[in-house]
């Protein structure tokens, strides 16, 4: 017999850096099992942002799926960059190399809608230039 589903939840966290709050408690689960684990999990990946979506249950049990880093957040540091710009068409803050991207991509594979890497790095493209982000090498 299936667990009955409660929640599910879309949040993101430090890597190693979950702490129960307020964003857990809406959540209804074990706030102190769930961030052992999670921090158990993303030990490996310090100074990243982890986005999580955590399926609680009514038994108070819950599971748990990691996700890649925000496009963003690697753009900005691949970029050398505090944050995007205003106006992004009028105002370029920044420049990432097409090998950047590429690699960009490649991380975030899992994630996108994407059949092959050139389809996913023209998705992070897309985003760099949303963000006022210039890729060095494409239109």
């Amino acid at each position: 017999m299936s667990k009955k589903v409660a929640k599910i939840c879309k949040l993101q966290f430090q890597a190693g850096g979950a702490r129960p709050g307020p964003a857990l408690a809406s959540a209804g689960i074990n706030m102190p099992q769930f961030c052992n684990a999670f921090n158990d999990a993303t030990k490996d990946r310090a100074g990243d942002i982890v986005p999580v979506i955590i399926t609680a249950y009514e038994d108070k049990s819950f599971d748990f799926v990691l996700k890649t880093t925000p496009a963003s957040v690697l753009i900005k540091k691949a970029a050398g960059i505090k944050s995007g710009s205003g106006s992004a068409k009028a105002n370029i803050v920044g420049k990432i190399s097409l090998e950047k991207c590429r690699e960009i991509a490649e991380y975030k594979m899992p994630d996108l809608n994407a059949n092959d890497v050139e389809a996913a790095m023209r998705i992070i493209a897309g985003t760099a230039r949303n963000m006022g982000v210039a890729v060095e090498g494409m239109e």
